[in-house]
């Protein structure tokens, strides 16, 4: 009997968890969930992209500067393996000068002619001989001499063309990387965009156009255009038309025509169709060509932008620039102060 209660006890006991389980779980699932995070406004969406954007500049001035010097290595490694061909093909034929003297030699008798000289009795002979023997030890002495100096040279062109090598795999390797981050920010980038809605995309598109006309509004302000009367010189001018031809080509990262380009590749290309070449990127048109004051710029000047001189533009008059702003926006003309300027250079 106390077994059959004891049994009974227990039944009961389980029923009542099991019953109190879905309780329990009610319970739990009732529990407050966390509040979902605040929504970006579309001026802080503007900005995100913007700075993705700039991001991929940075990284595509890395990859243009790594290809520039690619192709220089690929250049000097070919450069130094003619001169080692050359050098090979004058040994060679020195060779067989050597060759040529050592049959001489062996036709005499195997005797040198020092010793043939010893032997002769006639004074014009020994005469005529002892200026030929003179001769000979002087060419066998320059011929041994040139082909020490062409060794030499060739270990050296040996060395150089590994050094090459190692450089042009190093800018690979560079290359490699900021590409890998150039599309990391361009996907970003696009992925942001993408998530907007058809309406909101346009006034993202607005809000750009309306942040650059205030910063020119700004920069107008200062009075920068102030006196600047500066002509265009003949080659300015045959840039400042080469680029504005340009206007509605899309930007292409990397490109330098004809059917796009990127900021810089624009600049090099309208500069280049003048007859003066200027380097790639736009790093290094900011460090490498001369400066000039806002005040005294002209058509054809560059302007560089933002603390990193990540962009580009070219200067056309009236306040204004033609430029490859971005990916997914074409060469457009936009007002010189309408991004953050870091300063002007002019190619000479």
């Amino acid at each position: 009997m106390n077994r059959r209660r004891r049994a009974a006890a227990l039944t009961v006991i389980c029923a009542l968890a099991v019953l109190a389980s879905p309780a329990l779980t009610l319970q739990a699932s009732a529990a407050p969930l966390p509040p979902p995070p605040p929504k970006k406004t579309l001026e802080e969406v503007r900005k995100e992209i913007d700075g993705l954007y700039r991001q991929a500049a940075v990284a595509t001035d890395a990859y243009n500067l790594a290809e520039e010097k690619a192709k220089e290595q690929s250049a000097e490694i070919v450069r130094v393996n003619r001169m080692l061909a050359e050098g090979r093909e004058k040994i060679d034929g020195l060779k067989v000068q050597a060759g040529a003297a050592a049959r001489a030699q062996y036709r005499n008798g195997g005797l040198p002619e020092g010793m043939q000289l010893v032997l002769t009795n006639d004074p014009q002979l020994f005469l005529d001989a002892a200026g030929r023997v003179k001769e000979g030890a002087k060419a066998t002495k320059d011929l041994l001499a040139e082909m020490t100096r062409l060794q030499a040279s060739l270990d050296v062109y040996a060395k150089e063309a590994s050094a090459h090598w190692s450089k042009l795999e190093a800018n690979r390797v560079r290359q490699a990387a900021a590409r890998k981050e150039i599309n990391t920010k361009i996907d970003a980038a696009k992925k942001l965009e993408s998530e907007l809605a058809a309406e909101e995309r346009e006034r993202l598109r607005r809000l750009e156009e309306l942040a650059q006309r205030e910063a020119q509004k700004t920069w107008l302000r200062t009075g920068a255009l102030t006196g600047l009367k500066a002509e265009a010189t003949a080659e300015g001018r045959k840039a400042v038309e080469f680029a504005t031809a340009q206007i509605g080509k899309p930007y292409g990262w990397g490109d330098e025509g004809p059917d796009s380009f990127d900021c810089s590749g624009l600049t090099q290309s309208a500069w280049g169709s003048a007859g003066l070449r200027i380097p790639r990127t736009s790093q290094e048109q900011w460090r490498l060509l001369p400066r000039v004051d806002v005040k005294d710029m002209r058509p054809g000047d560059l302007i560089v932008y933002f603390a990193d001189a990540s962009h580009i533009g070219m200067y056309v008059g009236d306040g204004m620039m033609v430029h490859a702003p971005r990916p997914g926006r074409n060469i457009t003309l936009a007002g010189a102060g309408s991004m953050e300027i870091l300063g002007v250079v002019r190619p000479v």
